[in-house]
């Protein structure tokens, strides 16, 4: 055996290898997945979550994606008084459009932030008792078992590890015969043209650097239709809402656009190896071929769902 390859091997260890990946040319990213010895922050994106960029975010999202995303509620064959759970309902957006599709139904979004919870409760007040909003954990809801017809999780997968925990929770609270409906963000099906930058090597970094840093899956949505399966679900479903410049206002899908660079530039700085500047300059750069009348911009999210 030639005498660097042993050394190479002798040398090598799985914690190197991501960066082996990186610095010799290989970007398709593995797929970022705590080991089972580590304790991983079960809320990594604290910070970004909670700042005011996501109120603007979840805002600017639920304006784009909701006029799709409600044609696939309508076929879950609910009871008329149906319950329903949003687990990770942020500050209300589809909650309170749930509340108003199923003006029968009483609905409880669930969320770990209370500035979140305040805004919801104070927005949506007039909806009435069947409309409320609660405090708390999606890895332990103080919530009882086989109580939900429907339950909701949205924005949520990809910022957590060990996802599988959340999505036993999501089936413990749903009633046998109940649906699970899940929004799991993949940011491998995200692009732009025209702009100056590639943006496709920015995001694979993202994936790769981000994910691995915090023990996220920013791909979870390709792998939602597998952990559903694994926790038992039946009758899945996989869609996709296309958020794109023809499908959306270009204002909207820069409001998406300008919240990401608002509220994740510093985070995105601190684990990739782009800088600050150069991470608002891609960001800038995406906004601008949003805007662009010639330009095209289109995000895919998969809508994955399954009965418990």
């Amino acid at each position: 055996m030639a005498g660097w390859y042993r050394n190479f091997l002798t040398g090598f260890t799985i914690e190197g290898w991501p960066d082996f990946l990186y610095w010799y040319g290989v970007h398709y990213p593995l797929r970022a997945m705590p080991r089972p010895d580590t304790h991983p922050d079960p809320n990594p994106q604290a910070r970004q979550m909670a700042d005011e960029s996501m109120v603007r975010n979840l805002a600017a999202q639920a304006l784009a994606i909701w006029p799709q995303e409600s044609r696939l509620f309508r076929r879950y064959p609910l009871p008329a008084a149906a319950r329903i759970a949003d687990i990770g309902c942020g500050t209300g957006e589809i909650t309170s459009r749930l509340a108003e599709q199923c003006p029968q139904a009483t609905l409880l979004g669930v969320d770990i932030y209370p500035s979140h919870i305040e805004h919801a409760s104070r927005r949506y007040r007039e909806i009435g008792a069947r409309l409320q909003f609660l405090a708390g954990d999606a890895f332990a809801l103080d919530l009882p078992a086989n109580d939900f017809d429907l339950t909701v999780c949205r924005h949520l997968l990809q910022a957590v590890p060990f996802p599988e925990r959340v999505i036993a929770e999501l089936t413990r609270i749903t009633k046998p015969g109940g649906w699970l409906h899940l929004l799991a963000e993949d940011y491998g099906l995200i692009h732009f043209h025209p702009t100056r930058f590639d943006c496709d090597p920015f995001w694979r970094e993202v994936i790769t650097l981000l994910g691995g840093g915090t023990q996220t899956d920013l791909r979870i949505g390709r792998r939602a239709y597998t952990l559903l399966k694994e926790a038992g679900c039946k009758n899945i479903s996989v869609d996709y809402i296309t958020v794109d410049t023809l499908r959306v206002s270009r204002e909207i899908c820069a409001a998406i656009i300008e919240a990401w660079r608002d509220g994740y530039t510093e985070v995105l700085a601190e684990y990739t190896h782009y800088s600050h500047a150069e991470v608002l300059a891609y960001f800038n750069d995406m906004i601008a071929c949003i805007r662009h009348p010639r330009g095209y911009a289109a995000w895919q999210i998969p809508i994955v769902a399954g009965q418990v």
